[in-house]
């Protein structure tokens, strides 16, 4: 007797489940020798080893389809069970409509613009990523879903997400509260995007065990991140010296996608931002990508994008 748990995190479970478990079911029957049952985001697979190493072939197979394409349907996951798919390798290319995370509720993730795909494609085939634009363009959100998407599939360990403590020109010692309390609003975007993506007890579970890491830039000194998926956002309010501090953090396996708006810098007048010299200087690296994102990449209110043009076409005057 051999027993095997096969995790489902990476895929909708109402996808591969079916509809009242319909999809469950089809599966159920195909291997009728095998006890089949299903908790929460995991499969249970018991039976002979013969038989249970064909089941988690065939369920590998459905996984990796819904990985790539988001839906099934139970036509042809009865298709992928019974050996009659023939012919072309469904599996084999990444389908840039595919779906980054499922959300809670089945809610899906992806990335919807030209660029956004780019910066899928970027961040698969770079180390570290530059993605500057606008407001509303989808960097932060795109960074973090394929974050989420890395932990999801094993590829790294932990999720950092960091941003300078700077915000139009407020001062922290002015805030109420505690440091937690004077940080927590900067950092609020990051957490709208995890909810977004994460349930709710299991983004409890990740941060208190310390698997998303969501701290100020400031934070990040001295440390050596590895084996993780780092974001630094709103990076045109890092110095010179912060941008190249966080930069020289990043460790041997892993990967960092540094996000920024050129126009919005709140830095005090006294202070350059960094972000612009390092996308000049690092231009050229190996391993380095870099992606501009504009109004038409906007997935706000339709407004956003006109207001977007205004500032643009208006920038030299006083």
């Amino acid at each position: 007797m051999t027993e095997s748990i096969i995790n489902l995190d990476s895929v909708n479970p109402i996808e591969f489940f079916g509809i009242n478990n319909g999809k469950l079911d089809l599966l159920k029957k195909k291997f009728p020798l095998l006890k089949i049952l299903s908790r929460g985001t995991q499969l249970k697979v018991s039976g002979a080893p013969e038989e249970v190493a064909t089941a988690q072939e065939k369920i590998g197979q459905i996984v990796k389809y819904l990985e790539r394409n988001g839906n099934l349907s139970e036509n042809y996951f009865e298709q992928i069970l019974g050996d009659e798919v023939t012919g072309v390798d469904h599996f084999s290319d990444r389908n840039p409509n595919e779906v980054l995370v499922f959300g809670p509720n089945g809610r899906t993730v992806r990335a919807k613009t030209a660029n956004q795909k780019k910066m899928v494609g970027l961040v698969d085939k770079n180390d570290i990523v530059f993605a500057i634009g606008p407001a509303g363009t989808g960097k932060t959100y795109t960074a973090v879903a394929l974050a989420v998407r890395a932990l999801k599939n094993k590829a790294v360990r932990k999720i950092i997400l960091t941003r300078p403590a700077v915000e139009a020109g407020e001062s922290l010692g002015f805030l109420p509260g505690d440091l937690k309390e004077k940080i927590d609003p900067y950092l609020r975007p990051l957490y709208d995007a995890l909810d977004d993506m994460i349930p709710a007890e299991k983004l409890t579970y990740f941060m208190t065990n310390r698997v998303i890491e969501i701290a100020p830039l400031a934070y990040m000194r001295g440390r050596t991140l590895d084996n993780a998926f780092i974001i630094l956002d709103e990076a045109q309010n890092a110095t010179e010296l912060q941008l190249k501090m966080f930069l020289t953090r990043i460790g041997s396996s892993a990967k960092a996608i540094i996000t920024g708006d050129l126009t919005q810098i709140d830095l005090p007048k006294s202070q350059r931002s960094g972000l612009e010299k390092a996308t000049r200087i690092l231009r050229n690296i190996d391993g380095i990508g870099h992606l501009k994102l504009d109004e038409e990449d906007v997935v706000r209110h339709r407004l956003v994008k006109a207001i977007i043009r205004a500032y643009e076409a208006n920038k030299d005057e006083n």
